[in-house]
């Protein structure tokens, strides 16, 4: 089984279905809306942080970028989680790949409001 597919299934095993409901409405995701379209599973932030400590030094940056797209606001929150964890815990000078990938996620999360 891919780091992906355990990192999913974590994810919806913590989603909780009210929260589910609740969150479009709070981050206005309705036709017109700064948060259009966006989806929730209902994950809540220190569910997503624990998920992300625990894989971000198991999964791939091709892995993590897959994550930074997805229609899923708690997928690309857990993965942006992710990068700062991969870049504070570098032992070495981070990898200019990762850098790119973290800040290009930065500024197309600025552009379009996720």
């Amino acid at each position: 089984m891919s780091v992906s597919t355990e990192i999913k299934q974590d994810l919806e095993i913590l989603a909780i279905p009210e929260k589910a409901e609740f969150l479009p409405k709070f981050f206005k995701t309705g036709k017109g809306e700064y948060g259009e379209g966006d989806l929730f599973l209902g994950v809540i932030v220190p569910d997503q942080r624990k998920v992300a400590k625990e894989y971000y030094n198991k999964i791939s940056l091709n892995e993590l970028s897959e994550f930074l797209s997805s229609k899923y606001h708690e997928h690309r929150l857990m993965a942006l989680l992710m990068l700062i964890l991969k870049f504070e815990k570098s032992k070495e000078n981070p990898s200019k790949k990762t850098s790119s990938i973290f800040i290009s996620s930065i500024l197309i999360s600025l552009i379009i409001g996720i």
